[in-house]
């Protein structure tokens, strides 16, 4: 019997949460080490398992991944959500690279100072709409199929449902001049692995608290800078 791929992370979403959510909707079932002590962290730097003394790191297939993107790759590839050749894959990391950038910026929201964070929901929904969400109408106006790339789903359509709703827990209308993200986010909600992910209970981190900025900072011994 194959082992369960492992996550090495804090127990919140931040880089390793794109990686919960393709194997969610790969149907992989997936165990968690959940780092809370800067002990844990050095042990696994001690080990050698951190290449560049980064997480997330991920064990699966008798490897230690680390670089998000790579991981990402590695677990669409496998599962056949990664296009089925050069070019469909090329457009997957272009479309995966634009969400991840918008992503990463949403990602300091919980590390902004309490008097900044409604100003940075303002850059981020400012974003969304001029910025991100138009590239994606656009997309599946002009090739008219139901996702981004191949009419097949992808880790470029798991990025973007996961960049929605990132965003809709800042602004709950953020869709409401995007019809077709909306209904692109209603048919990609209904997909049988992503629909059990979504529910209450699943392995889908909530949003980021104060205990989790706590662990992060503690663990890595930062300071964190907002990026704005």
């Amino acid at each position: 019997m194959t082992e369960k791929p492992k996550l090495y992370y804090f127990d919140g979403r931040g880089r390793m949460e794109s990686i919960r959510w393709i194997l969610a909707a790969a149907g992989v079932e997936f165990e968690e080490e959940l780092l809370e002590t800067r002990e844990q962290y050095e042990a696994l730097l001690q080990d050698g398992a951190l290449l560049f003394q980064q997480i997330p790191m991920v064990e699966i297939d008798g490897m230690k991944l680390v670089q998000t993107k790579a991981i990402l790759q590695y677990i669409a590839e496998k599962h056949d959500l990664y296009g089925k050749n050069l070019q469909e894959r090329t457009l997957i990391d272009m479309y995966v690279g634009g969400t991840y950038d918008f992503m990463e910026f949403i990602m300091w929201h919980p590390f902004i100072l309490p008097e900044d964070k409604e100003r940075h929901i303002d850059v981020i929904v400012q974003k969304a709409k001029n910025r991100y969400f138009p590239v994606y109408e656009k997309v599946l106006k002009d090739h008219g199929e139901r996702y981004l790339v191949g009419n097949r789903f992808t880790l470029a359509d798991v990025q973007l449902l996961e960049t929605i709703l990132m965003v809709e827990e800042k602004r709950a209308d953020i869709l409401s001049d995007f019809p077709l993200l909306q209904g692109f986010k209603e048919r990609t909600s209904e997909i049988p692995t992503i629909k059990a992910f979504l529910q209450p209970g699943s392995q889908r981190k909530p949003q980021p608290d104060t205990k989790y900025v706590n662990s992060v900072t503690t663990v890595l011994q930062i300071y964190v800078k907002a990026p704005f």
